[in-house]
């Protein structure tokens, strides 16, 4: 059985970011009612602000991009943190939600390591407080965005939702609990919940630090690239794009309610590969460093569940999600 997106009543948790501004703004394209709920305290214009980086002003425009789409859109963003119980239940119940994503987190291997206490907020505590809000207005489908990092390193080339988990790192490690505390929540209450598993995800707009849009913006630069370690580890490197349609599966297709899916590319390439697509259109010097064994080795996510249950079918594969993201900083990105 589907779900009709039209008029369709969702909450976005930790909204305001890469992935979940551009849900919002997909799923608004689709009918729906989105409503952003987002404390503005990660990645936000003051901290940006603040930093040192480099691109610092580059990426102030991309959040003043963000902020744009949205208020174009009347997409209604509520500064509220959601580790606050009281306050979430306050600005929700009259929302009367249909659908609630979860997607906060201090969405970073380095940053969740260094500060891990900010990370265990953002992440389990804003969790515990969305789930138990849902469960008292009698939310009709929560989904709670996790992470390839659940599966710590990976034990074969490609994995399935089924295999098991050890995460490393407190990145990972809070994903993999959030799965948990969900998993109890769905046995406990009764409730339609669904758990997602994203990996390497990249796309406009994007300030977090991730592999490809740092490999993009040095060689727009004119600086090298630089990979960590031999360059011969994997990660399932998704447009966001597929993403969003995987996501809009699970919204609308029933048979996703109580399930855990790997929503990726579902073909994992080398960081090798990502730097030679990068200097095919953008040459510049490729230099390499140590790797940072605080990350796990990946592999491939299968993707079959996905496909067998909501039909999930990615299009992009490396090089065409690459190439549309070097046309994106190209014309959009104030990087020409």
């Amino acid at each position: 059985m589907s779900v009709s997106l039209k008029d369709r009543r969702i909450i976005l948790i930790g909204g305001a970011g890469f992935v979940g501004h551009n849900l919002a703004i997909k799923l608004h394209e689709l009918g729906a009612k989105v409503t952003i709920i987002d404390p503005m305290s990660i990645n936000n214009y003051y901290s940006v602000w603040l930093s040192k980086d480099p691109n610092r002003e580059m990426y102030l425009g991309f959040l003043m991009q963000r902020q744009r789409l949205l208020d174009s859109l009347k997409i209604k963003t509520i500064h509220v943190d959601a580790c606050d119980y009281e306050f979430l239940n306050m600005v929700m119940k009259p929302l009367e939600p249909e659908t609630v994503i979860h997607l906060a987190a201090v969405a970073h291997i380095d940053r969740s390591n260094a500060y891990p206490y900010k990370a265990f907020q953002s992440c389990l505590t804003s969790l515990g407080s969305t789930l138990d809000v849902c469960r008292a207005l009698g939310v009709d489908h929560t989904i709670f965005l996790s992470s390839s990092t659940a599966y710590g390193d990976f034990p074969n080339p490609v994995l399935n939702e089924d295999d098991s988990c050890s995460p490393k790192g407190v990145y990972g490690t809070l994903k993999f609990m959030g799965e948990w505390m969900v998993n109890y929540y769905r046995d406990t209450f009764d409730m339609n919940l669904t758990v997602v598993r994203p990996c390497a995800l990249y796309g406009p707009r994007c300030i977090s630090g991730r592999v490809i849009q740092k490999f993009i913006e040095a060689a727009l630069t004119g600086a090298p690239i630089t990979i960590q370690g031999t360059g011969e580890d994997k990660e399932d490197f998704t447009y966001i794009e597929d993403f969003l349609e995987g996501m809009v599966r699970v919204i609308e297709n029933e048979n996703s309610r109580g399930e855990l899916f790997n929503l990726t590319s579902g073909n994992a390439r080398s960081i090798k590969d990502v730097a030679d697509i990068v200097n095919q259109h953008l040459p510049t010097e490729i230099t390499y460093t140590a790797r940072d064994n605080q990350k796990p080795s990946r592999g491939t996510m299968s993707v079959e569940k996905a496909k067998d249950l909501i039909g999930y079918w990615p299009t992009y594969d490396l090089e065409a999600g690459v190439k549309e993201y070097i046309d994106w900083y190209r014309e959009d990105g104030d990087m020409k």
